[in-house]
């Protein structure tokens, strides 16, 4: 499945995704090049970066892949920042979620890979938390990564020095077909010049836009608002994962807050009133110090959906064309496992057969009956 030296693999998206799968195929030396419209409106751009399968309360081949994806960041990190030279903001702080009730907590999904607190373990783990919550479960082996600001810019000067190619600012328009075959992709650059690029093999990580491209995808836009707040350095250790809110303090004190999750929104842009108040009493709840701290930032972004909230990994039902693309609530935490699978399928050999399991639950066809 290899592409030939002349011809390189087109990775459609520059989001997180895109440079993660991207970083791979570089390592393993093949020639890569990387279409990208708009970075900003990446997820990987927008996400508050936990690493979080447990805290999440994942289940079934989800959990699975996402246990199997955390165990791989510490190296898959390291990789980035060799090859980069620059930190990825890597952060094992461990994740709480708080509950009202203790019955509540025993019977969370990933109850057992946790430890039980009471009142009083919350309120050492996590001094200041709201006076709403009685029990919680503390997860050490989740933890976060600064996505916004260290790890997307370590990921692309990792594929640059790497030997990458980015056309930036291009939309890709269209997928070239001869039968069932990839042959290439249309695309409109930003002096609106359409031309056709020839490709025998691409990889789809345009997130929440990957059905715009392929129709029969059943992926959707999940729109959702964030803000930061600058609270004091080491204010808050651990990150809490509360209901409709989360909290995720970054080592100079900034404080990640999302994230409204807005599925009739579709592309619609902006923020809202209604979801900044709904931010607004999530921190009230969780640690009502933090609401008098100041805001620093505000914006949102759209998640890549899918029906069970998995994604969608592996060969498309066009040959030549993989898919790395819905991964929903989790694109930072599945990134790593991602580029390891896309790059096995890519590579003379093609996956394990482990690997080829790992992906079967992820067809993009599941949906199908």
């Amino acid at each position: 499945m290899a592409a030939s030296s002349e011809s390189p693999v087109l990775v459609l998206g520059g989001g997180l995704m895109g440079l993660a799968v991207a970083h791979q195929l570089a390592r393993a030396g093949q020639a890569v090049e990387v279409l990208s419209r708009r970075r900003s409106e990446a997820a990987g751009f927008v996400a508050a970066g936990m690493l979080a399968p447990h805290a999440e309360g994942l289940s079934g081949a989800l959990l699975q892949l996402g246990q199997l994806s955390l165990e791989r960041v510490p190296a898959w990190v390291a990789q980035i920042e060799a090859d980069s030279g620059l930190s990825c903001g890597l952060r094992p702080c461990g994740i709480v979620v708080p509950f009202a009730t203790a019955a509540e907590r025993d019977v969370y999904p990933t109850a057992a890979w946790g430890e039980a607190l009471t009142r009083e373990g919350l309120e050492r783990e996590l001094p200041g938390i709201g006076p709403g919550w009685q029990a919680g479960l503390l997860f050490r082996q989740d933890g976060q990564i600064d996505n916004r600001r260290q790890l997307m810019r370590a990921l692309e000067r990792a594929c640059v020095e790497l030997g990458v190619r980015f056309q930036e600012g291009v939309e890709v328009l269209e997928l070239l077909q001869e039968g069932d075959r990839l042959r290439g992709v249309r695309v409109r650059d930003a002096a609106a010049t359409v031309q056709t690029l020839e490709a025998a093999t691409a990889v789809l990580c345009s997130g929440a836009w990957s059905a715009q491209l392929l129709p029969q995808l059943p992926v959707f836009p999940v729109k959702g608002q964030m803000l930061s707040l600058q609270g004091p350095r080491e204010a808050l250790q651990r990150v809490i994962f509360g209901p409709g809110t989360y909290l995720v303090p970054r080592e100079d004190g900034l404080l990640v807050v999302g994230a409204t999750s807005e599925r009739e929104a579709g592309f619609t842009e902006g923020l809202t009133p209604f979801g900044q108040r709904q931010l607004q009493a999530g921190i009230e709840a969780l640690l009502p110090e933090a609401s008098q701290w100041p805001p620093m930032e505000r914006w949102w972004g759209f998640r890549p959906c899918t029906p069970d909230e998995g994604p969608l990994l592996g060969p498309s039902a066009v040959t030549g064309l993989w898919l790395a693309t819905g991964h929903h609530r989790n694109g930072v935490l599945l990134a790593a496992i991602t580029a390891e699978l896309l790059g096995a399928c890519l590579q003379p050999g093609g996956c394990s057969p482990a690997q080829q399991a790992l992906l079967n639950s992820f067809r993009w066809d599941r949906f199908n009956g």
